[in-house]
């Protein structure tokens, strides 16, 4: 993303956060009269975080960069979320762009080492853009192999959303997917050069009409831990917690780990899984 363009999807943030809020929302009183936009009116949100009608109006056509001291107004107004308002001073800090290649990531030796001995817990290392640096066996035999996917595509967004079998094994898809998305636009504010980012968001947007409308809702999401239900083809219906850790010696790589409560079907389901696991990791030909 170009300057230009980062103002622009500041724009269109502010915009769409804009229609998601009534005027009782805001403590404004209903006029009880046809409104001709949704939500509510530009004027009306200059108003209350006390700036010219003209000057918001030119922060959402993206044409203007706004100050610190606007954008906490604009935040408290628009009653933006921690991680919503964390991603508005993200794209506004933004002021000139800043190409640069970056190395290729590889996952850090004490996180593949820790990796290596996670034996009956899924858990897998992301970087940048949500692209999956290492894994496990057990998280491979929950969710996907991901040694048969080709390095450039191991990406957790894409494999969601292009993977047909991402949509059974989630129990939630929609819910699992919509939420990677806002992740991902947090990833898009903190990385606005990043080709690959950029190329991966227009080919989801091409190919998947729920990322292209998710995409456009402008929601953002730093979620660090929760739970996923997965209905597995060998273990069955698991309810997992996944926490997320990162790495202090490299705060762009975050070991994902699953785990379930002890005496649980779930918490019996990965141990099931887990020797499933190992039995057929032993049975595969030796390939190298």
């Amino acid at each position: 993303m170009t300057r230009n363009a980062h103002l622009n999807e500041l724009g269109e943030f502010l915009k769409t956060r804009r229609a998601e809020l009534s005027p009782r929302a805001v403590g404004l009183p209903e006029t009880g009269g046809l409104r001709r936009v949704k939500g509510l009116r530009r004027e009306e949100v200059a108003q209350l975080a006390a700036i010219s009608t003209e000057y918001y109006t030119r922060l959402e056509q993206g044409r203007i960069q706004a100050s610190g001291p606007v954008l906490s107004a604009l935040a408290q107004v628009l009653r933006l979320d921690d991680d919503q308002r964390d991603y508005l001073f993200e794209l506004a800090g933004k002021d000139q762009a800043r190409p640069r290649r970056r190395a290729a990531q590889k996952v850090q030796p004490t996180l593949q080492r820790l990796l290596d001995n996670l034996i009956d817990t899924p858990a897998i290392v992301l970087g940048r853009r949500t692209d999956i640096l290492a894994w496990n066996s057990l998280a491979a035999a929950l969710m996907a192999d991901y040694a048969e996917i080709p390095e450039k595509k191991r990406n957790h967004t894409r494999i969601l959303f292009t993977d047909p079998a991402m949509r059974t094994l989630y129990a939630d898809w929609e819910e699992v997917a919509h939420t990677t998305v806002a992740q991902l636009r947090m990833q898009a504010a903190k990385y606005p050069d990043d080709p690959r980012l950029a190329a991966l968001v227009g080919e989801l947007s091409v190919q998947d009409p729920h990322f292209r409308r998710w995409w456009g809702d402008h929601h953002v999401a730093a979620r660090t831990m929760g739970t996923k239900t997965f209905h597995h083809p060998v273990a069955g219906e698991l309810t997992l917690d996944w926490d997320t850790l990162t790495a202090s010696i490299d705060a762009e790589q975050q070991l994902v780990v699953m785990t379930a409560e002890p005496g649980t079907r779930s918490h019996d389901a990965l141990r099931i899984l887990a020797s499933w696991a190992t039995n057929h990791q032993r049975a595969a030909p030796d390939t190298a």
